[in-house]
């Protein structure tokens, strides 16, 4: 396995676990976007612009749905 496919697997891997812990903490969510923002890089990176492209929206997707989640005031 490259480097190339080790980078997909780990942003990949990295947006399952954020999505699925999404609940838990508005951190997750913002991991989420990350997560997503790697994965698109992963696409643009192999040539899969497609799925670069859509990994870019989602990451767009969820950085708004964080930004919109209620905080507390400490």
């Amino acid at each position: 396995m490259d480097a190339l496919s080790l980078f997909g697997l780990f942003a990949v891997s990295a947006m399952l676990v954020c999505y699925a812990l999404e609940a838990r903490s508005p951190w997750f969510t913002l991991a989420f976007a990350g997560a997503c923002g790697l994965g698109s890089l992963y696409g643009f990176l192999q040539g899969a612009w497609p799925f670069g492209l859509v990994e870019a929206i989602w990451a767009g997707v969820a950085l708004r749905k964080w930004m919109l989640i209620p905080r507390a005031t400490a």
